[in-house]
């Protein structure tokens, strides 16, 4: 793997962990508000973040590349509504499908056929993940400060299996 491509898969662990400490913290402020359900989709979201990270760690290891950490961001702790916080994890799908398109955009760029399937999996997901959270902000929104709506979301969100 290139050296520039080795950074880039490297930016993207990093992000991936961010992502799953944004949501880690997203699950904590819907547990600290009685949101169970919110609580336990954000959970489950963290550590499939977690996973998405492993994964690109373990391909820059398996590639005989290094593996480098960044430093990763404090995530927002407080959002002022369901919606905000939804709205929050749907602008950092959207930022975490950027970073992935740009580096399949690199890796086809410089020729490192190995990286193109491995990521072209992950444009998949992201696709659907993106989707996913503009279901739910959708139906958040739509619900406004409704009590009842706001607890069937609620409780529908805690179905979610890992």
């Amino acid at each position: 793997m290139p050296a520039e491509l080795e950074t880039r898969f490297n930016d993207q662990v990093t992000m991936e962990l961010a992502s799953a400490n944004a949501y880690l913290q997203m699950s904590a402020h819907f547990a600290a508000r009685n949101l169970t359900g919110m609580s336990r989709w954000m959970r489950l979201q963290a550590e499939e973040e977690r996973a998405h990270a492993d994964r690109f760690l373990d391909f820059v290891l398996d590639r005989g590349n290094r593996a480098l950490i960044g430093a990763l961001p404090a995530p927002l702790e407080s959002f002022d509504t369901p919606a905000d916080a939804f709205a929050a994890a749907l602008e950092q799908e959207r930022a975490v499908t950027k970073a992935i398109h740009d580096l399949y955009r690199l890796a086809d760029t410089q020729g490192d056929l190995a990286s193109i399937p491995f990521l072209q999996a992950f444009i998949s997901e992201q696709t659907e993940e993106e989707a996913t959270v503009e279901t739910i902000l959708e139906r958040l929104r739509l619900a406004g400060n409704d009590a009842g709506a706001l607890i069937l979301i609620d409780q529908e969100l805690g179905g979610r299996t890992a």
